[in-house]
């Protein structure tokens, strides 16, 4: 995997799978933002929203680089692929699509608390223009504990294992996972606002002893834990990261 230029969208990615990239970061002179609906509204509606917002932003569709989604409940892998394929549709009807490749980033989690109602946008993430001489701005897409490209059963980590040692171990492969996409993307944890963490497993003690010790600079801005599934059933643990100098609300 290498990062490749988005020719209209004003940012750079890293290639994943078919639903979605690895990570995002700015080109020169463009920085990224990530914004947070305040209500969640359904997937198809939320990419209305989106395009109102680019709209009112001044900014094209190729400047949506990342999406947050949330689910009732996590997919069988059938389920998931079945859901990707509806989703890349619009992305690709959208024209992101860079040499038949999907850009755009993105994290899928099941909510254990407040789980809305059907498959839902959360939040967003798109380029704007900025000075030239300001540090470049990224989003890491979220991961589970299975190697990248790899969506069956049979790759997930310690597959079953929830127990402490379990979840250290999926902890320690998921944070190779983004620290290689933070190699890819150009960047490194110094550059990184926000951690969040996603399981409904004990994490207290691996973001202490794994994550928190790997942060580096990073770790002034804390982990945040979403007692939250990844979007897939039997992977228990699912980490993204970003760094951005703007958040919204909307």
């Amino acid at each position: 995997m290498t990062l490749k230029i988005h020719p209209s969208g004003d940012y750079s990615f890293v290639p994943g799978i078919a639903p979605y990239s690895c990570g995002v970061i700015s080109n020169p002179g463009f920085e990224i933002v990530h914004v947070t609906l305040q209500n969640m509204v359904s997937w198809r509606e939320g990419f209305n929203l989106i395009y109102k917002f680019l709209i009112l932003s001044k900014r094209p569709k190729a400047a949506l680089c990342a999406m947050s989604l949330r689910c009732p409940v996590p997919f069988t892998f059938q389920g998931f692929a079945d859901f990707n394929g509806e989703y890349a549709a619009v992305l690709k009807d959208w024209g992101v699509f860079v040499d038949g490749v999907n850009p755009v980033a993105r994290t899928h989690i099941a909510p254990e608390l407040v789980p809305p109602t059907s498959p839902s946008l959360f939040g967003f993430a798109y380029t704007r223009p900025c000075r030239e001489d300001l540090p470049k701005t990224f989003v890491v897409a979220g991961a589970g504990e299975l190697p990248e490209g790899v969506l069956n059963r049979e790759g997930i980590v310690r597959l079953g294992d929830v127990s402490p040692g379990g979840i250290a171990e999926k902890t320690t492969f998921v944070m190779d996972l983004m620290e290689e996409r933070l190699r890819l993307l150009g960047t490194s944890w110094n550059a990184v606002t926000r951690t969040n963490v996603y399981t409904v497993h004990p994490a207290d003690e691996p973001i202490r002893n794994i994550v928190n010790a790997r942060m580096q600079g990073s770790g002034i801005h804390g982990v945040t834990w979403h007692y939250s599934r990844p979007p897939i059933e039997e992977i228990e643990y699912e980490m993204d990261l970003r760094g951005v100098r703007a958040e919204q609300l909307i």
